[in-house]
């Protein structure tokens, strides 16, 4: 939907045409983001496309914090400007919810995601982690994404659905990655973004394709929710059951078109998103040394086997995790926010249906917030506490993701199984960059790495360095 700005002057317009602004967003949304920001390190028009044609990108803290914790007032969180995920999540999702709905919905959804429901997953994310990399060869090159959404893919699958093993997880599986696979470039992105593109020409084209692997995986989850309504196990502890037993405070619970929905949106926000974090992470931390050897350091110090939240607890790896979400945000933007009534931002007059987002990736290279914004500097986040609006990959507001403790959890016990087991080096020294993949921001190239050996314990490295010192 385009909006008409009668009257207003919209803050530091860009002097780009339109369409150029659409194109670059779409192709090579860093690029222009950071040639925006150089010019207007706080506030800027775009002319972009995908939550309404004209939006005032603000990448000032203060300024964002204002307007996510103003929700309902002066801004609201309208789900219409989510549409372009509608393909995906379908009508009934949270994203596409506001008002009431929307926080009744997430009433709902959130206590999945927290306490001992976490820890009790622990050891099932650890497990796959450890399966997954005990089937890749030695001294043989691999694409680090590739495997880290395979293994973020079965944790999803068995957290969320808990769906273990058998035809329905194989089928899951299949669908879920087929799905994804259609969005993996700028080129085949541009179907979420231009709703022209979106033609069903059959199964041979593009989006002909995509409407017949979503059908079946719709298929899927429907005849999962029979069985499980039938079945009404009250045992299961996956987020899928509790879900389903969940009840608003009127005491009505989801139908199955909106736990359809609600599934397919916590599937796909959950899957590729921290697949790519963790990729991004262990790019980042096999091409910094001195990062890798402290962090080998770090978790040597809990010994045999550690415990996951001892693991999740640990101060460095969580500093090299933060820092790699705020280099490499897996997304570049807040949902939007639409303003109710006229107010002003950062000294600038705004008229009530203008459309604003924070540009989460324009604040994460803010050199008054991170000195050495373009540097790969775990330390930054041991000497200094970032408030929810310096550092936000995953979003704020009442749009906050909904499974950043799953996805905070899963990268900390994914990378620490890694490292403590396998010694890694990256295959080549080309530099990995940003690249579109639907709405998310994945390595160009997938990350090259080569297993070269395992790692021995502390305790048996100890040993053989003593035995070398007698010899």
């Amino acid at each position: 939907m385009k909006l008409k700005y009668p009257m207003q002057i919209l803050p530091n317009q860009l002097n780009k045409p339109s369409f150029i602004q659409k194109l670059e967003w779409v192709i090579n949304p860093v690029g222009y983001l950071e040639s925006a920001a150089q010019q207007h390190p706080d506030i800027f028009t775009a002319e972009i496309i995908g939550f309404g044609d004209t939006l005032v990108f603000v990448n000032h803290p203060q300024a964002i914090q204002e307007i996510l914790t103003n929700d309902r007032k002066k801004f609201a969180a309208l789900g219409e400007h989510n549409k372009i995920f509608q393909p995906i999540t379908g009508n009934y999702s949270v994203l596409m919810l506001d008002g009431d709905r929307h926080r009744k919905r997430r009433q709902l959804v959130m206590p999945s995601f927290h306490g001992d429901r976490m820890r009790s997953y622990g050891e099932l994310i650890r497990n796959i982690t450890e399966k997954a990399w005990s089937q890749l060869p030695t001294n043989q090159v691999f694409t680090a994404q590739n495997i880290m959404q395979d293994i973020s893919l079965q944790v999803i699958l068995q957290t969320v659905f808990g769906v273990h093993e058998g035809e329905r997880s194989q089928e899951l599986n299949k669908r879920l990655a087929l799905m994804a696979e259609l969005f993996t470039s700028p080129y085949t992105s541009s179907f979420l973004f231009f709703t022209f593109l979106q033609k069903d020409l059959g199964s041979w084209s593009p989006w002909g394709k995509f409407l017949r692997d979503r059908q079946q995986l719709d298929e899927l989850v429907y005849e999962e929710i029979a069985e499980r309504r039938a079945a009404n196990n009250p045992d299961r502890i996956d987020i899928f059951s509790m879900l389903m037993s969940s009840q608003d405070e009127a005491g009505h619970s989801m139908t199955d078109q909106e736990l359809h929905d609600e599934l397919i949106t916590l599937l796909f926000a959950g899957y590729e998103t921290t697949a790519i974090a963790m990729t991004w992470a262990l790019y980042l931390i096999h091409q910094h040394p001195q990062v890798l050897e402290k962090l080998l350091a770090e978790l040597d110090t809990l010994g045999e086997s550690p415990d996951p939240m001892s693991i999740f607890r640990l101060p460095y790896l969580t500093a090299v995790c933060n820092e790699s979400l705020r280099l490499r945000p897996v997304t570049l933007i807040t949902l939007p926010r639409v303003v109710q009534q006229p107010v002003k931002v950062l000294g600038h007059s705004l008229e009530p249906g203008t459309i604003l987002s924070g540009c989460v990736y324009s604040l994460h290279q803010r050199e008054d917030l991170y000195p050495q914004a373009k540097q790969f500097q775990p330390e930054r986040f041991l000497e200094r506490q970032y408030s929810p609006y310096e550092f936000m990959p995953f979003g704020g507001g009442v749009r906050r993701c909904l499974g950043e403790a799953l996805a905070v959890f899963e990268m900390k016990l994914v990378l620490a199984t890694i490292l403590l087991n396998y010694q890694l080096e990256l295959a080549d020294n080309k530099p990995e960059m940003p690249c579109r993949r639907g709405v998310i921001f994945a390595p160009a190239r997938g990350v090259r790495m080569m297993i070269t050996g395992k790692r021995s314990s502390k305790e048996s490295r100890i040993m053989a360095n003593m035995q070398s010192y007698r010899e």
